[in-house]
């Protein structure tokens, strides 16, 4: 069963109870990689940041 992170509520959502799709981050496997979604999120994004920093030249 999957597990969602809701940014709305800041809640952890399991399965086909879960709202509205717009708010949510996930599928997850587990409820502690839900719960970290948003420290996840940040680090894939710092990554990601860097590597286009690296493509572009800018480091």
């Amino acid at each position: 069963m999957a597990y969602w992170y809701n940014v709305d509520t800041n809640s952890v959502e399991q399965g086909d109870e879960t709202n509205s799709k717009s708010y949510l981050l996930g599928p997850y496997a587990t409820e502690a990689e839900a719960r970290n979604a948003l420290e996840t999120a940040h680090a894939k994004s710092e990554k990601w940041d860097e590597e286009d920093r690296e493509f572009e030249g800018d480091n």
